[in-house]
């Protein structure tokens, strides 16, 4: 070991990690002078006017005075989390009636996913002949901080495929022959329970009901990431129908939940993890080495917005109000996909945009190449991510015709003007 030279830094030799791919582009466009910019990059909804939204139900409760501000335990609230656990998997869920259900409070979903990762790696070994981790298995692409999520907590991830790049559409035939010929048995498999991130395609009910075939068959550990029920579809019931169609076969499973996008509470952090198991022999094991983890990574969760989410989820008639805000963004977003392919088609634009449509929730995979972004970026000013997600949410009335042409633009001439190339 050489010792570090007494006039320079400890940190010296610490080279600079590379930018977030999301955040990264975000923080482009906030140094970027031009007054008509638009930042297409970041997933948080927007309203009509472009302004960052708070929901009226959540308004309401913030009303109310916070009983204190103590302490709540390392699980977090007992009210959120069972109530956190009845949305993601039924009221009438036989895992929740037969107790076999562990639910804690997180740092959201990416909180739920790095606790998750953790526990997998210290306990999860389901083949004694074997001392290897068990690969974790997210899809080809996914959202960006899948990979360094797991890999954080120790694990090796692959990835198996999913999207179809030339039909803007799930690779059905694709990922069934990867899930059974190419992921070894008891893997773990990470699928997102809908608005599947970036490419806002998803399985059918049917493909859905293949895979849990698969899944069964191969004996792999499944690990659903929510963070768009809801905001998906606009229906909490619809958006949950995967999550639920495992959870009644009767598997073994984890889930990770996000309050950020169909609450509006993105600063909050407000998440729940939960271990479905199989029978309730584990279950108080399972939730004192959870505890231990999160008292080791961050002690507690934050109240506040657990607190929000608390009431919310637990009294009828905010809950009401909450479903229909839920119907009305869902509603809106969809309008701009609407809007955009019209616009594109007015235009005649090269290719077939009937994808932007046929996807859902909050993102589109526009089916843009990465000189195409960069094209929009140089000259047009609109940040979208290098393979081609665009936020639907971020859209509105007014910016449509302008993404519009500049997508026209890009198709038409991108290619040969961009000065980065």
């Amino acid at each position: 070991m050489t010792m570090t030279d007494a006039s320079s830094s400890l940190w010296s030799h610490v080279p600079s990690a590379p930018p977030d791919s999301i955040l990264g582009i975000a923080n482009l466009y906030r140094k970027d002078p031009e007054k008509k910019k638009l930042n297409l990059s970041v997933g948080a909804y927007r309203d009509d006017n472009g302004n960052p939204c708070i929901l009226r139900v959540v308004r309401k409760v913030e009303q109310e005075p916070a009983p204190d501000h103590e302490y709540i335990p390392m699980a977090g609230i007992s009210l959120f989390c069972q109530a956190a656990a009845k949305l993601i998997l039924g009221e009438n869920a036989s895992s929740i009636a037969e107790k076999r259900v562990v639910t804690v409070q997180s740092l959201s979903g990416t909180g739920a996913l790095r606790v998750g990762a953790e526990f997998l790696y210290r306990f999860y070994h389901p083949n004694p002949a074997n001392t290897e981790k068990p690969r974790v298995y997210i899809p080809r692409p996914s959202w960006g901080n899948h990979r360094k999520v797991f890999e954080s907590a120790g694990l090796k991830v692959s990835e198996y495929t999913y999207f179809d790049p030339v039909t803007c559409d799930v690779d059905a035939k694709g990922l069934l022959e990867d899930l059974k010929n190419n992921v070894p048995s008891y893997s773990v498999i990470v699928l997102h329970a809908c608005a599947h991130n970036p490419t806002g395609a998803d399985p059918s009910e049917e493909l859905w009901k293949e895979i849990l075939q698969v899944v069964l068959q191969k004996q792999l550990l499944v690990f659903f990431d929510s963070a768009y029920q809801g905001f998906a579809s606009g229906d909490l019931e619809k958006d949950a129908f995967a999550v639920r169609l495992f959870e009644q076969s009767g598997i073994e499973m984890l889930v990770a939940q996000s309050f950020a996008k169909n609450m509006g509470l993105y600063g909050e952090r407000v998440g729940a993890l939960s271990f479905i198991c199989k029978d309730t022999c584990p279950v108080d094991a399972v939730q004192s080495q959870l505890e231990t983890i999160i008292r080791s990574m961050y002690s507690s969760p934050p109240a506040n917005g657990a607190r929000i989410a608390c009431r919310i989820l637990n009294d009828p008639q905010l809950f009401q109000e909450w479903k229909q805000e839920l119907v009305e963004m869902s509603a809106r977003i969809q309008n701009m996909r609407k809007l955009l392919y019209e616009a594109l088609v007015s235009r005649k634009t090269p290719g077939d945009w009937s994808h932007i449509t046929k996807q859902i929730g909050m993102f589109s995979f526009t089916g843009l190449n990465a000189k195409q972004v960069r094209y929009l970026r140089e000259k047009h000013h609109i940040y979208m991510t290098e393979d081609g997600r665009a936020s639907m949410a971020g859209l509105s009335r007014e910016t449509v015709p302008m993404f519009a042409d500049a997508i026209h633009d890009a198709v038409t001439n991108g290619d040969l003007r961009s000065s980065s190339l």
